[in-house]
This record gives C-alpha cells, sequence and structure tokens, in this order.
C-alpha cells in the first residue's frame, strides 16, 4: 500500500524559493482548500497571525501525480549538505547519451538562469553523468 506524501523546506524566503521550484519542476501554486473562496479567508478561520502570512508557500502537480512541495519560513540558515535531495531526471529513462545529455544541459542552463547555480558536474569513465546544482537558498539537487 503506498501513502500520499509531500516534501518541505525549510527556508528564509518561501515566496522566492517557491517560485524558483515552481519553474524547476513544472508546478503550479496549491489551490485555495475547499469551503474557501480565498488563502486569505483560510488563514482569518484559522487565526493565522496577519505577520505570518507570509510564512509558508505551497506548490502541487498540475497532474496530481506528484507530491506535493511546501516551504517554510524558519529563522536558522542553512549550514550543511542536505542529506536528502531531488534529481530533476531532465535526460529522460535510458536514453542514448547523444539524446540525453543536451537536454540535461538544456535544463542546467535554464535553472541557472532561474537562480539556481551549479555545484559539479560528476564524469564516469570519461562521460558526463549529472549536474549537482544549489537552489537560490542553497539547497542542493541533481539534474540527470
Amino acid at each position: 500500500m503506498t501513502v500520499v506524501w509531500g516534501m518541505t523546506v525549510d527556508c528564509a524566503d518561501p515566496a522566492r524559493l517557491a517560485a524558483f521550484w515552481r519553474e524547476a519542476l513544472g508546478y503550479v501554486d496549491a489551490p485555495v482548500p475547499g469551503g474557501f473562496a480565498s488563502w486569505e479567508e483560510w488563514l482569518v478561520r484559522w487565526e493565522v497571525p496577519r505577520e505570518e502570512w507570509n510564512d509558508g508557500a505551497y506548490l502541487v502537480d498540475p497532474r496530481g501525480v506528484g507530491p506535493s512541495v511546501s516551504f517554510l519560513r524558519v529563522p536558522e540558515p542553512k549550514v550543511v549538505k542536505n542529506r536528502l535531495h531531488i534529481d530533476i531526471k531532465a535526460g529522460g529513462r535510458d536514453e542514448p547519451q547523444e539524446v540525453r545529455w543536451p537536454r540535461v544541459t538544456e535544463t542546467v542552463r535554464r535553472l541557472t538562469e532561474a537562480g539556481a547555480t551549479v555545484v559539479s558536474q560528476d564524469v564516469v569513465d570519461g562521460v558526463p553523468s549529472h549536474v549537482v546544482m544549489a537552489d537560490p537558498e542553497g539547497n542542493e539537487f541533481c539534474v540527470v
């Protein structure tokens, strides 16, 4: 039996990081919960203090297939390498290198323009394997 799951990312600026990952994953902002006309109405109903209204951002897969991703403001900065990371599988599954690698490099270019940085490129037996990147707050992920 599988379970529905989501990922939460602690961060300094939820809106900024959500905007990056919306671009990176092709996700969309989470819809307003049922029974509410707006997120503001939901926040008021659950008595969330106004000063906390921008402390989170929420994304979903528009197809309803992938996990949700939440971004929550925390006071402390990121200080070590993440133990869990996202792989963006831009190259496709079991594609030949001449098809796969241009897809990877195009995704790296696009995500660099969106605010990511390249950390390293892994090469196995002289063949590029994947690119390690960091999002705008330094969270590592791979483009494979």
